[in-house]
């Protein structure tokens, strides 16, 4: 087991401190690893009085869905799977720019519901200082539904949540980040099941080449722009890999299939959101 330094040892105090303080909370868990950290904070500081609620809908990956089953009876956390209608709203199918935002709306409204037959009265994320500083919609959603973020209370970075898992000994400590399936669609591009389905396929093949952080990114005329890491970006440009990854995603509908030579850039489609819209979301 890793030891934790005099600064992360005083923050992992505060975030238990935070959590202890409240009389029960709901923890919004996807399975990734701020919520994973989260939720094993809050069954350490609240015991039966924590429970982690994920949401399940065509946005959410098969396999992300089993590893938050997973990692909930590792840790030991009461946990609900709660099934969202994020796709019964016109304004998320439209995907301008604003998705997240009305994804965690939904989320949100959903878990508030449920609040009294779960026996806890506050909702809790898994957000971190570093997401204040990207265009992140969802914030948003969570300020107007009074959702609690202890990581941020506590004063966590993503690399504090990392060195913090790490301790506890949690299997995704060095887990990549894997956000919906939804937030592969480019704004503009309109969000359905049969696109979200596309995208969990194709990136199902580029982690049996061996990539654990890609994204195949969805954009206008059925374009696949792939981003892998550049240490990657050669052996893919290369055949056979390359025939065989363009026949492959040829073969689940997509029209064009492209490189990004970039490589790998958490958020990338956010360049492409309206300044308006980011300032209105700031």
């Amino acid at each position: 087991m890793s030891e934790l330094d005099a600064n992360l040892t005083a923050k992992r105090d505060r975030l238990l401190a935070v959590l202890r303080e409240m009389p029960g909370a709901a923890v919004a868990f996807s399975g990734g690893i701020d919520s994973t950290v989260v939720a094993k904070a809050a069954f350490l500081a609240l015991g039966a009085r924590a429970v982690a609620v994920t949401a399940d809908s065509a946005s959410v990956a098969r396999r992300e869905l089993d590893d938050a089953r997973e990692l909930a009876a590792l840790i030991g956390i009461r946990h609900v799977v709660v099934r969202t209608q994020e796709f019964d709203n016109p304004a998320y199918l439209k995907n301008d720019g604003t998705r997240c935002y009305h994804c965690k709306t939904e989320l949100y409204t959903t878990v508030e519901r449920l609040l009294p037959e779960l026996g806890v009265p506050i909702v809790v994320s898994g957000a971190n200082l570093d997401d204040r500083g990207d265009y992140r919609p969802g914030l948003v959603a969570a300020a107007e539904h009074a959702v609690r973020h202890p990581l941020q209370e506590a004063g966590f970075t993503k690399a504090d949540v990392r060195a913090l898992a790490k301790f506890w000994e949690l299997p995704t400590w060095d887990k990549p980040a894997a956000p919906c399936l939804s937030s592969r669609m480019a704004p503009g591009v309109a969000v359905t099941p049969e696109r979200t389905k596309r995208v969990e396929d194709a990136e199902a093949i580029l982690h049996a080449l061996g990539l654990r952080e890609c994204r195949v990114r969805y954009h206008e005329g059925d374009l696949a722009r792939v981003e892998v890491s550049v240490s990657e970006v050669a052996r893919l440009a290369a055949d056979p890999v390359r025939t065989e990854l363009t026949r492959a995603l040829h073969a689940l509908g997509f029209k064009f299939v492209a490189l990004d030579l970039d490589g790998f850039r958490s958020g990338s489609l956010n360049e492409l959101v309206p300044l308006e819209l980011k300032a209105r979301f700031k």
